[in-house]
């Protein structure tokens, strides 16, 4: 079964940075398209970023583009969201998915989900 790890979140200052880390196991398909989620609690899950199997189609939620970058490592099979400048309406559940398509760019393609971790910016 398909299995992911999130690592990276923590505590942070604003205007510092993070580099959240998403490792799939258990995928038995050819390639598939990454994701990053978040929620904070109360609140619906909303998309952060998403990108495709090769790399060639990135997507970002308005909220943080020209803050965060996603990344894959295809042969690591591990996912990267990198946050700079972080603000304290960052602060949220981060979330991992997968998606048994080549290209996601909503959580409704998404089929696997990791456990989230957590990522608090302190103002």
């Amino acid at each position: 079964q398909v299995q992911l790890t999130e690592s990276g979140g923590g505590l942070v200052q604003a205007g510092g940075s993070l580099r959240l880390s998403c490792t799939a196991s258990g995928v038995t398909w050819g390639g598939f398209a990454s994701g990053w989620f978040r929620q904070v609690p109360g609140k619906e899950r909303e998309f952060v970023a998403a990108i495709s199997w090769t790399g060639g189609s990135i997507f970002y939620a308005d909220s943080v583009k020209g803050r965060f970058t996603i990344s894959r490592d295809n042969a690591k099979k591990t996912t990267y969201l990198q946050m700079n400048s972080l603000r304290s309406e960052d602060t949220a559940e981060y979330y991992c998915a997968v998606s048994e398509f080549l290209i996601a760019d909503s959580d409704r393609k998404f089929d696997y989900w990791g456990q989230g971790t957590r990522v608090t910016v302190s103002s």
